[in-house]
């Protein structure tokens, strides 16, 4: 379960990496909308999930909802670097459990009532990789919209065709 988990994670890691490689600098304080997080917010928020949500996952209860104040990123060149310290520390928080630990129940308490409890693998399934997905694929809308090249991820973008050179250049 947890070498499965971890696997993802870090198959996952690249793909997102790509992504964050292409975030401009000229753009970090734009956004498509006024309710919306910034480039900058959100590619910092991309870098750092992995890292922040197994953190909280290695732990059997949270007291209290975390209280996260989303920072903007300075420059672009600080998200890789970020994304990849989140990885680490992701594998540090997790690389420890195994599957009796991953399937024992997590729970988020509020005022001392449980407000959610599940499977930590479930908690670091959905909470850590989903909710990380999510946020890298707004990421690359918000790319798109800014008229940057969107990387491929799981297969041909309109951009990139990590199988063009098998089919003999065809796009």
């Amino acid at each position: 379960m947890i070498d499965a988990l971890l696997a993802e994670l870090e198959q996952e890691s690249h793909a997102t990496r790509r992504v964050l490689e292409r975030v401009p600098q000229a753009h970090l304080g734009w956004k498509p909308h006024a309710k919306s997080m910034s480039l900058g917010q959100l590619a910092l928020h991309v870098a750092t999930v992995p890292g922040n949500v197994a953190e909280l996952a290695s732990k059997d209860t949270i007291p209290e909802p975390p209280v996260f104040v989303q920072q903007e990123a300075a420059t672009a060149a600080e998200l890789v670097p970020a994304l990849t310290a989140s990885v680490a520390k992701a594998r540090h928080h997790l690389g420890g459990f195994d599957d009796a630990a991953m399937g024992a129940t997590w729970r988020l308490m509020s005022g001392g009532r449980e407000v959610m409890a599940m499977p930590r693998v479930a908690f670091a399934r959905a909470i850590m990789l989903n909710h990380w997905y999510h946020h890298r694929g707004q990421l690359m809308v918000y790319l798109r919209l800014l008229d940057v090249p969107v990387p491929s991820v799981y297969g041909p973008s309109a951009d990139e065709n990590p199988f063009a050179a098998m089919a003999g250049g065809a796009r």
